[in-house]
């Protein structure tokens, strides 16, 4: 049996990244009863569908399905891990439901390139493969329940705060959606870590702290000591607004060093900062390989070993990427 899994809402600058994962009758069984299963051979990717067809479909797949789920991450933890490991949690938390089920698989696809199960034991089941939702029938499936739970959502949203166009474009950045972020201002369902999302949320604190990330613009050329300060800068305001407490910049040992040292609740987080000029420079996890991760576990219970007072808080490896004009990409965790 296989498992399908797809994503809807990974773009958005509003509203939860969905995660569809689903186990169908295998093909044999759906042609010797063509009648039954007609919805079977009508399974594509949910974008080539209208919203009528893909609500049918959805039925259909909930009631033929051997399972199905879907697993959610909200915008705030969106903000709070950033989007790669809000992959990673809504794969899993979809996964974990066709476990409970006990319907049985002995291989997982993903559509896409990433690997949302890496690290976990599940990881030896898994392959990708592009386009895998006009390929593959499980993967249809999921994209499917992926796209109409998530749309069913922002409908209702739409209701909750009216003039953004929610039902429309669906949380993503249209012409519309940015004006209406402009002119309205933004939700408790705005992605604030996404550009240019961050642009309008800096704006809006700027009349509550003098020095915003929107002052840390270079007007002249910054040497690589600049740029990091200035890009650690841009993640300590990121995380201050997220509640956390920062309580070191740049914790060195005779080995290795921390950007930023942070406190949240019984949570302390050790931050790797990375600054680039744009996306080409490669994503943020590409810079923390495995002697990197090594140095940053030393640099920490180095850390937790000469400040007594913070070590029985629960410890986490960050990496934070920052691009650009000092724009925040992303900020997600190493380990959970």
């Amino acid at each position: 049996m296989i498992l399908g899994i797809d994503e809807v809402g990974r773009g958005p600058y509003a509203g939860p990244l969905v995660i569809g994962a689903c186990i169908l009758p295998s093909a044999e069984i759906a042609e010797r009863e063509p009648e039954k299963y007609a919805w079977f051979f009508q399974l594509t990717d949910s974008k080539k569908l209208t919203a009528a067809k893909r609500e049918s479909l959805y039925d259909k797949i909930k009631q033929g399905a051997l399972a199905s789920a879907t697993g959610w991450v909200t915008s705030t933890e969106i903000d709070e891990i950033g989007i790669s490991e809000s992959l990673r949690l809504a794969c899993r938390r979809a996964v974990k439901q066709i476990q409970e089920a006990k319907v049985p698989f002995s291989e997982i696809i993903i559509d896409g390139t990433m690997n949302f199960l890496v690290g976990t034991p599940l990881e030896k089941y898994v392959s990708t493969l592009k386009k895998g939702d006009l390929l593959v029938k499980e993967i249809s499936a999921a994209s499917i329940i992926a796209k109409v739970e998530r749309d069913r959502y922002m409908i209702e949203l739409s209701k909750k705060y009216p003039g953004y166009g929610f039902e429309k474009h669906m949380g993503y950045g249209t012409g519309l959606h940015q004006k209406m972020m402009e002119e309205l201002g933004l939700t408790p369902e705005h992605r604030k870590s996404f550009h240019p999302v961050q642009e309008i949320w800096i704006r809006e604190d700027e009349e509550k702290k003098p020095h915003s990330v929107s002052d840390l613009k270079p007007k002249n050329k910054l040497t690589t000591s600049e740029l990091g300060s200035r890009g650690e800068s841009v993640v300590s305001d990121y995380l201050e607004k997220l509640g956390h407490e920062i309580l070191f910049r740049n914790f060195k040992t005779k080995q290795s060093e921390i950007d930023l040292v942070s406190k949240n609740n019984d949570q302390i987080y050790f931050t790797e900062v990375k600054y680039r000029k744009n996306s080409q420079y490669g994503e943020p996890l590409e810079f923390v390989d495995q002697k990197k991760h090594k140095q940053m576990e030393f640099a920490a219970k180095a850390f937790l070993h000469t400040h007594a007072e913070f070590s029985r808080l629960i410890p986490h490896l960050a990496v934070a990427s920052v691009s650009g004009d000092f724009v925040l990409d992303e900020w997600f965790l190493l380990t959970e």
